[in-house]
């Protein structure tokens, strides 16, 4: 290599340690136990109602308001169990204090909680959930549902009923919530309108991003949401612009939303407004422990207010989802459930990405092997092109004496030099990006994997050798004093990416050589603190294409020959 390719592979370096550095302060530490979590500021039993109700019509950010008294509330507990959930509910609110996942395994030998006691309650009702107000409710049970009434202080009898939705034979994560509002004047009284709150969420992996801490909302079937940095304040950018101080709420007005959630990586509360669509979201970041930069999320939405006769009452009614994002599961729901994955721009190729996967899995039994099976399904569909590329960088690296010729001749003039390096392809009929093509159509493949494989549940704890959780980097040591992580299979993913860009022909343009020098740096930026899966699929890419360059290179390939370009007829006149 010459001097500035030295340089730029330095400063690609540089890059790649400032990225660490980055990384390092973005990922959450690693979360405490369920029963050992710090509690969260402020406790929400030590607060009562002062503010206002939040008109239906246009919601407005609460503000903060002073700590009131403490209320003492006698907490009552029952629980509601099926074979995929346990439903934990408390008349502190009359909601689901948590939710335990049977089937997921958390560390610690615990399983994977959602929601946490000490935040709001899912499906308590509150006028304004920046100061909420948790009355005690009467708890009673009959059968496989729970029941909760209040009787509020204008004579409005609140009663609740939490039940499981119709059993199937796996993937047990419906429940339902019935709400009846009963007017117990004598007199008309209404609602102006009020919150339901979703829960909360916290991260699960000690190596989880802040990032995907969320508050996911769906309008007209597409997702929008936050993360628990945008609460943070910002320093802008070189701290000029872009400046902000911390916003403790997030409220949005909105034309219907179809479902709101708490979500993390892998797991979520999404709940269905099925009586009619919310009009508002509401969001707050809370402290599980600040000095480690670890933080969760709870949320609400906002309902349209009504109006009673003397003894009427209006009902509304909710489906609650608390469970794995299992793509296949929330596809076949009927609300557009499937966009709390939050695919993107490349949702399309990622679904169809995962549904390959998981139809592969049902068929291998093993996630490693499934997605083996899927790199090679997808190098042998791209194989044929792959030939033609090949053997275009092979006629172009047979003209490269003839390229640098050009180049030494026309170094003072380099719009004649190109002219002239065109001219000559051409002559030759040589495509000059036909090497790239394959390459471009990995670009939305790697994308699409990128993308599912950051929420794919089905992924957690799959194990392939020395890697325990394809969802996880393989992280098997850490240097010492900087404590970066070393992972293995990244750094065999780049030892293959060198070793492929060694043995693909050279062509006679300079800066495409450096371009495929540097592209396994890049990705090694991009795999180093990602998913394992990912890195194992490049590494198996890598692989087949090293395996198909030496075929290649086995094969005989015309020179390149002056094409002669076909003769003109002359019109008659």
């Amino acid at each position: 290599m010459d001097r500035t390719a030295w340089i730029v592979v330095a400063l690609c370096v540089l890059g790649l340690v400032a990225w660490e550095i980055y990384v390092a302060k973005q990922r959450l530490p690693r979360p405490a136990p369920a029963d050992a979590i710090l509690t969260p500021t402020p406790a929400l039993s030590e607060t009562t109602a002062t503010a206002s109700p939040i008109p239906s019509s246009a919601p407005t950010l609460p503000q903060a308001s002073p700590r009131p008294a403490l209320v003492a509330v006698v907490e009552k507990t029952e629980t509601l169990r099926n074979s995929d959930l346990e439903l934990h509910l408390t008349n502190r609110g009359g909601g689901i204090s948590e939710v335990v996942l049977l089937k997921y395994a958390a560390e610690e030998n615990k399983r994977v909680t959602l929601n946490l006691p000490d935040r709001l309650p899912i499906g308590a009702i509150l006028q304004d959930p920046a100061t909420p107000n948790l009355p005690e409710y009467k708890l009673s049970r009959t059968g496989d549902a729970v029941q909760f009434e209040y009787v509020t202080p204008a004579n409005m009898t609140i009663r609740k009923r939490f039940s499981f939705a119709p059993a199937k034979e796996k993937d047990n994560y419906l429940a339902h919530l019935d709400v009846d509002f009963v007017n117990g004047e004598t007199t008309g009284q209404g609602d102006p309108g009020y919150f339901l709150s979703v829960g909360s969420a916290r991260a699960v992996h000690r190596t989880d991003y802040a990032s995907f801490t969320r508050l996911v909302w769906c309008v007209n079937g597409a997702a929008k949401g936050i993360d628990v940095g945008w609460f943070a304040p910002s320093s802008g950018f070189f701290g000029v612009v872009g400046q902000r101080a911390a916003r403790p709420y997030y409220t949005e007005s909105v034309k219907g939303a179809e479902w709101v959630a708490a979500s993390n990586q892998f797991f979520t509360t999404l709940i269905v407004p099925l009586s009619e669509k919310s009009d508002a979201v509401w969001g707050q970041r809370f402290d599980i422990d600040p000095t480690q930069k670890l933080f969760g999320i709870e949320g609400a939405m906002h309902m349209r207010g009504f109006d009673l006769k003397p003894g009427q009452t209006y009902s509304a009614h909710f489906q609650i989802y608390a469970g794995p994002k299992l793509y296949h599961r929330l596809a076949s729901m009927e609300h557009n459930e499937a966009e709390v994955m939050e695919f993107g721009f490349f949702k399309l190729i990622s679904q169809a990405l995962l549904n390959a996967l998981n139809a592969l899995h049902s068929v291998l039994g093993n996630y490693a092997a499934a997605i083996l099976a899927l790199t090679t399904i997808i190098k042998l569909a791209l194989w044929p092109l792959q030939n033609k590329a090949n053997a275009s960088m092979r006629r172009m690296s047979a003209l490269s004496p003839k390229i640098q010729e050009l180049r030494t001749k026309y170094k003072d003039d380099p719009t004649r030099m190109n002219q002239e390096v065109m001219k000559l392809y051409k002559e030759h009929g040589v495509n000059p990006v036909g090497g790239c093509l394959p390459m471009l159509i990995q670009i939305p493949i790697f994308f699409g994997l990128f993308t599912m494989l950051r929420q794919a549940v089905e992924l957690r704890g799959a194990s392939f050798f020395w890697i325990h959780d394809l969802s996880q980097p393989d992280t098997v040591a850490h240097l010492p004093i900087l404590g970066w992580p070393i992972n293995v299979l990244p750094l065999i993913m780049a030892a293959t990416s060198f070793w492929m860009t060694h043995l693909t022909p050279k062509s006679g343009d300079p800066t495409q050589q450096r371009m495929m020098m540097f592209t396994p740096i890049i990705f090694i930026v991009f795999c180093y603190n990602f998913a394992a899966a990912l890195a194992l699929y490049y590494t198996t890419q890598n692989l087949l294409t090293v395996l198909q360059l030496y075929v290649n290179k086995r094969q005989p390939v015309a020179a390149p020959t002056r094409v002669t370009p076909p003769a003109r007829v002359k019109k008659r006149r």
